[in-house]
């Protein structure tokens, strides 16, 4: 997916509703930008619903449910990964959950999990999060979380 077809994921950018976001720093194992710091995201599977995966996707990778879903909008993310041209198109969601109940749940994939301000990013972080940013700003502005 992404790679001679388009692929279609899902994107969230989970807050606690107090000004926080959590990142996930992608592990030497993740399939692209190793040691980057993220939001959340996974691919759509042929007939899956899109906020269902967006809680799959969730649970998968934070080992928590889903308090609140609000679509932000979506992204034609074309890309250079390692050499290889990537087209996906992105489905941009904000997602509140549980601060007390994140966990990695997938340690193969991120090697941390952490608690940021929008004005406290760590760094590095992957490729595609200052658009997102850029793009989502006045809608994930701590007033807006």
């Amino acid at each position: 997916q992404g790679v001679e077809c388009i692929g279609v994921s899902v994107v969230y950018f989970c807050h606690d509703g107090e000004g926080n976001v959590l990142l996930a720093k992608r592990s030497d194992k993740a399939r692209d930008e190793q040691g980057r710091w993220d939001i959340g995201g996974g691919a759509i599977e042929f007939g899956e619903d899109i906020e269902d995966t967006v809680k799959k996707e969730i649970k998968e990778e934070y080992s928590t449910e889903v308090k609140k879903i609000e679509f932000l909008g979506f992204r034609d993310v074309r890309r250079v990964s390692d050499g290889v041209p990537t087209h996906w198109v992105a489905l941009d969601f904000k997602v509140l959950v549980d601060r007390g109940m994140v966990k990695i749940g997938e340690p193969h994939k991120f090697d941390d999990l952490g608690w940021f301000t929008l004005a406290t990013l760590p760094s590095p972080v992957h490729s595609q999060l200052p658009t997102f940013l850029e793009k989502y700003r006045s809608k994930l502005s701590p007033s807006g979380l």
